[in-house]
């Protein structure tokens, strides 16, 4: 059975039992199929950014350029960076292949992420999903949940 890398955020406080989230909240994955691949035991999940030691809760960031900043202007890029080293280190451990990252953060964004002025998303790739996909991980996100499926059906057989 393959494991998947999984945004801790997408578990939900009532799985992990802890809130990851910059602004506290819970972004849980209701999706039948994440139940279950959890329930199976698949998923091997980290917040980068905890990781990476940034606490809960903590200032927006977005990425500009090179940069990641928070919303007040506190470079963070360096907490993003061992993060992302943090999730290669037990993609590696695991032997992981597959990813479920939530989309949109500045870290596990794997489409899109938060432009430098939090009022629209544009196409990129977080810090972790970029280091991931350079190092052959696939990265989906929550909403690609049907082409994960197919992956796992065409590699599970």
């Amino acid at each position: 059975m393959r494991k998947i890398l999984v945004s801790t955020c997408l578990l939900g406080q009532s799985v992990v039992g802890y809130r990851v989230r910059y602004n506290d909240g819970d972004v849980p994955c209701a999706d039948p199929r994440f139940t279950r691949w959890r329930q199976e035991g698949r998923f091997v999940h980290i917040c980068p950014e905890m990781s990476g030691g940034l606490p809960t809760p903590r200032p927006r960031a977005h990425v500009a350029g090179d940069r990641v900043f928070t919303e007040i202007g506190t470079d963070v890029t360096a907490e993003y960076e061992r993060g992302a080293q943090a999730a290669l280190a037990l993609v590696n451990r695991h032997g992981i292949k597959l990813a479920i990252l939530k989309q949109g953060s500045p870290s596990c964004g794997s489409r899109v992420i938060f432009s430098a002025y939090f009022k629209e998303q544009m196409p990129g790739q977080g810090r972790t999903a970029a280091l991931l996909t350079a190092n052959g991980v696939k990265i989906f996100d929550e909403n690609q949940l049907d082409a994960l499926e197919h992956e796992l059906a065409r590699n599970d057989a």
